[in-house]
């Protein structure tokens, strides 16, 4: 009997989901903005997911991790009022929230913005901006908390090898803590300087719809003042590292976990 020999068959050329004019815009402003992306009642099924993360949060005594999650967190006194900073590998604990994190409309523009079809998912958080509750994030590169220049992390692409996604599960407004943007700074590289001014002056507010996502590269300053409305202000935050990039074991039940765009 002959041995029979695989044959491999070519699949049809998929369609790019980005315009090269759009990567181009990334790789230049530092940012970029796909509105409509997920549909409202995924996105009512995220909100449902955040808003148990909430409950549990209150139920807490502190932070730390539960069911494959860790919850940063702290309270206005002993029996104040909870404040949630973030929910690190929130799908651990809702797996909702895991799958969209690997969801093809996620993973198919960021491959085509690393230059790979593979790549490693570092995080999946919550964040959470509540009413009245303080939390903002100063001006910052995310290159920093990847550990660039550290032997935990090589630009193996030498565009940054890293991309964060912030989806809006509630609309983000001039008033409840958007993120802003200084366009232009991704093309810094990693700002090493501790004496280096951000110039706020030329920073852009965004704003967007539930269901909108903003993509970033790690060298765009970024940052969100606190939410200043009476409406909450709450986002999915997914980051994609190329492969081979990072070395460094992130927290959380199930991060680092190989993806493909594919």
């Amino acid at each position: 009997m002959e041995p029979q020999i695989a044959v491999r068959t070519s699949r049809p050329t998929r369609r790019a989901f980005l315009e090269k004019a759009q990567i181009e815009r990334f790789f230049s402003l530092g940012w970029l903005l796909l509105p409509r992306l997920f549909k409202p009642r995924e996105i009512k099924r995220m909100r449902r997911a955040f808003d148990r993360l909430g409950r549990r949060a209150e139920r807490l005594p502190t932070g730390g991790d539960y069911r494959g999650s860790r919850f940063v967190i702290d309270r206005e006194g002993l029996h104040g009022a909870v404040r949630i900073h973030r929910v690190v590998w929130c799908g651990a604990c809702e797996p909702v929230l895991a799958e969209y994190g690997a969801d093809p409309r996620l993973l198919r523009p960021v491959a085509e913005l690393l230059g790979s079809p593979t790549m490693n998912q570092l995080i999946n958080q919550a964040h959470f901006k509540m009413p009245g509750d303080g939390v903002k994030f100063p001006w910052h590169q995310d290159s920093t908390h990847r550990r660039y220049g550290q032997p935990v992390w090589t630009d193996v692409n030498g565009r940054g090898s890293y991309v964060q996604t912030a989806m809006a599960i509630d609309a983000m407004s001039e008033c409840n803590g958007p993120l802003r943007f200084i366009p232009g700074s991704c093309r810094l590289g990693h700002v090493t300087n501790p004496d280096y001014r951000v110039p706020e002056e030329l920073a852009v507010t965004l704003t967007m719809e539930p269901g909108d996502v903003v993509m970033f590269g790690p060298y765009t300053f970024h940052s969100s003042e606190p939410n200043r409305s009476d409406q909450p202000r709450r986002a999915l935050i997914n980051g994609y590292a190329a492969c081979g990039a990072n070395r460094r074991i992130y927290p959380g039940c199930g991060s680092g976990r190989l993806l493909c765009a594919d």
